[in-house]
């Protein structure tokens, strides 16, 4: 057996610091952890860009043809024999034509990448999040996480678009650009248009990177509202219970105020990003004009070239019109995707060791053996707990609310690891097997079966992966679910309803025992498997409950003592540990606690 020390990396919770807000990643520290997702793409890449430079390409000889066109026109005036340009107007369709294809050709490309990308990328986090530990998920908030995943996996295919698409073919067009007006025109071209475009690009940086800190707060308000509403949705029963719809209505409502002042502060700095943005192309439209209407003036220039320069300014200007926009949809899409990666790379508190085995059931005897658990260090839940549940035993854990006694089942299922000592299942620690090995051994009926909003035969086949009907069927006819399916008019695809809300205590019930039922697992806990049941359903799930327990070992936490009359060892916990053990008539003789809680459930009409 591993010694205890050889875990302990493992078992520590989580301290305070692994919980803290981290801080943000570099945005190229964001895009090296992203492009591994779309190295097995590498090819599509390679031709995505080859097709971006000739669509790039044909732009720009879109200009030349029009320098041309003009320059025949007007010499046409002194030449009465001229002939229509028609191969000029053909290459000028050609062109046109070649960018669009070109463009489409790259998008058709690249899409398998991007997509392809998008779905490792959520399929690896819907997996992260599922192994991660019970404490995380306790302390979640559900709206704002999903808001988190929907908005990282949908910068995935953001960056692409704005940065692939847009950012890096208009930096390729603005590079041939400056060098075919320093090749045909003089120099003082080049270093307007160029000026323009660092005194354009530095403008929209510093101001989207002020405006940033409002898109951040806009953010974090629309999340908040979205966990306020998801949250006041689950808990609607409360809500009517309580008749709190306007306080609800209110609660949303200002939260939405929040909203609508973030969004129009946000769009009045982006109103204020546009108009200097348009101020610096204009000054720079008019200095290139001025450049080339003055060099036609003077005959250094043809009618072509002005209308060639014109040409050039406005393909560059309109794309460069959405910097801002793009650049900020980029910084926010590398945002996103950060949140996202710092979620994927949460430190799992319960991980299996490097080469651990799956678990050997032999018997199936679990052994507790001076168990100390906290859930929070300055509250301990169990201090020095140990026990055994022989192979075919039913041992019951009774004890007040508070007592540890629905930890020790989450201790078993290994959701969180102990802090000190040890929990075996026939000789082998917990800690050193696998988790999917250990679950697969386990079965329960919790006191709150939580159905999946589906249909009664997936919900009861979600115990066994490919169940057949015929196996469905005969576990809802052991947990006696027949007569009810029958009564319904979709039989076995009757939905359920989210949390199973459709359906009653016991018909949950049942449905969690012929789960179980059809599981087959040699260890059982029954976690307060009937108390929220009235006494003429609990004495038929008990029954049931008897029944699958036959022949195995199994572990009941218990509330209501007359269901555990007859179990082969009852633990009485008090403050995290047990304070009286033995068999039902021994105990009561005994007087103690055990004595104190049986009369307490007798006087107050508990018992059967």
């Amino acid at each position: 057996m591993r010694p205890l020390a050889m875990h302990r990396s493992h078992t520590l919770p989580e301290s305070p610091n692994a919980t803290a807000k981290p801080a943000p990643r570099r945005d190229g520290d964001v895009l090296r952890r992203l492009l591994p997702y779309f190295w097995q793409y590498r090819w599509r890449v390679g031709l995505a860009l080859l097709l971006m430079l000739a669509a790039k390409l044909a732009t720009v000889g879109v200009p030349l043809l029009l320098k041309e066109l003009v320059d025949r026109l007007d010499g046409a005036q002194a030449n009465p024999l001229f002939v229509l340009p028609v191969g000029l107007l053909l290459a000028y369709g050609l062109l046109r034509l070649a960018n669009s294809l070109f463009t489409e050709l790259r998008e058709l490309v690249f899409a398998k990448a991007t997509e392809g990308a998008a779905r490792q990328i959520s399929l690896q986090v819907f997996r992260h999040l599922h192994e991660l530990s019970l404490r995380f998920h306790l302390e979640r908030q559900t709206g704002g996480m999903t808001r988190d995943i929907e908005r990282g996996t949908r910068a995935v295919h953001s960056l692409i678009s704005f940065s692939l698409y847009s950012i890096l073919p208009t930096f390729i067009e603005v590079v041939l650009v400056l060098g075919l007006l320093g090749a045909r025109f003089d120099w003082a071209f080049v270093a307007i248009t160029g000026s323009a475009l660092v005194f354009y690009v530095c403008f929209t940086i510093v101001i989207t990177e002020w405006r940033t800190q409002f898109r951040r707060q806009l953010n974090e308000i629309d999340s908040a509202t979205h966990t306020q509403a998801i949250d006041s949705l689950l808990n609607y029963e409360t809500v009517k219970y309580f008749g709190a719809e306007d306080f609800e209505a209110r609660r949303y409502d200002a939260q939405l105020e929040r909203l609508r002042r973030a969004q129009l502060k946000s769009q009045g700095t982006l109103a204020l990003l546009n108009t200097g943005q348009q101020l610096v192309i204009a000054v720079a439209l008019v200095a290139m004009l001025w450049r080339a209407t003055e060099g036609v003036a003077a005959g250094r220039l043809s009618l072509g070239d002005l209308v060639m320069i014109n040409a050039f300014m406005i393909q560059l200007y309109i794309p460069l019109n959405f910097l801002g926009v793009l650049y900020r949809e980029i910084k926010q899409a590398l945002t996103d995707l950060d949140k996202m990666f710092t979620l994927l790379e949460r430190r799992k508190e319960v991980a299996d060791l490097p080469q651990a085995p799956a678990l050997v059931v032999s018997g199936g005897c679990v052994q507790f053996d001076d168990v100390h658990f906290a859930y929070d260090p300055a509250r301990p839940v169990l201090r020095g707990v140990s026990f055994t549940v022989e192979p075919g035993q039913r041992v019951a854990v009774v004890g007040p609310s508070g007592a540890g006694k629905s930890t020790l089942a989450r201790l078993l299922f290994r959701f969180y690891d102990v802090q000190q000592g040890a929990i075996r299942i026939d000789g082998q620690d917990l800690r050193s097997i696998t988790q999917q090995s250990l679950r697969a051994q386990l079965g329960i009926v919790p006191q709150d079966a939580v159905l999946f909003n589906d249909s009664l035969a997936y919900n009861i086949g979600y115990a066994k992966e490919g169940a057949s009907r015929e196996e469905i069927e005969a576990a809802a006819r052991a947990a006696q679910l027949e007569a009810f399916i029958a009564s319904t008019p979709m039989g076995y695809e009757t939905r359920v309803g989210e949390r199973g809300l459709k359906l009653s205590g016991g018909e949950k019930q049942r449905v969690a025992i012929a789960r179980t039922l059809l599981k087959n697992p040699p260890i059982l806990v029954f976690d307060e498997a009937t108390s929220a049941l009235d006494s003429h359903n609990e004495r038929a799930i008990q029954a049931q409950l008897d029944q699958v327990g036959r022949n195995k070992t199994v572990l009941v936490i218990a509330h209501r003592l007359s269901t555990v009359v007859e179990a082969d060892q009852i633990l009485v916990m008090d403050g995290g540990q047990i304070v009286e053990r033995g068999r039902h008539a021994e105990l009561l003789a005994l007087g103690g606690a055990y004595a104190r809680l049986w009369k307490l459930q007798v006087d107050g009409n508990q018992v059967a």
